[in-house]
């Protein structure tokens, strides 16, 4: 049996696989600031993209995405500002999308996303 971070980290590399088959470029993973964490930092196009993924093993308790409420799009857009700040692209486009991710085996996942999931 994985541990609950090993299945966080799997569903991590099973949501980048995708965003970058769709075209993004992946900047950076797992940032922690204030002790708080973005799971990716991608470019579409010009546009920062702050991607929160949410994974369940099945549809039981809802999707994944619903798991993103207010309180938690709060502290990714004040992770964001200082993301954008602290690598000198304030002033870019950003948006913020969620990638739900249900199952758990790569070729049985289902990935759901949402682009411009909220607004900051």
């Amino acid at each position: 049996m994985i541990s609950k971070r090993e299945r966080g980290a799997r569903f991590e590399d099973m949501a980048c696989s995708y965003l970058t088959n769709k075209g993004y470029r992946i900047l950076e993973r797992n940032v922690y600031i204030r002790r708080k964490e973005l799971d990716i930092v991608a470019l579409d196009r010009d546009t920062v993209v702050f991607v929160e993924v949410k994974g369940r093993k099945s549809m039981r308790y809802g999707s994944p995405a619903e798991a993103v409420g207010g309180r938690k799009q709060q502290h990714m857009v004040a992770l964001a500002k200082a993301y954008l700040k602290r690598a000198g692209l304030w002033g870019r486009p950003c948006r913020f999308d969620v990638v739900s991710v249900i199952g758990g085996e790569e070729g049985r996942a289902r990935m759901d996303h949402i682009v411009n999931a909220f607004e900051a």
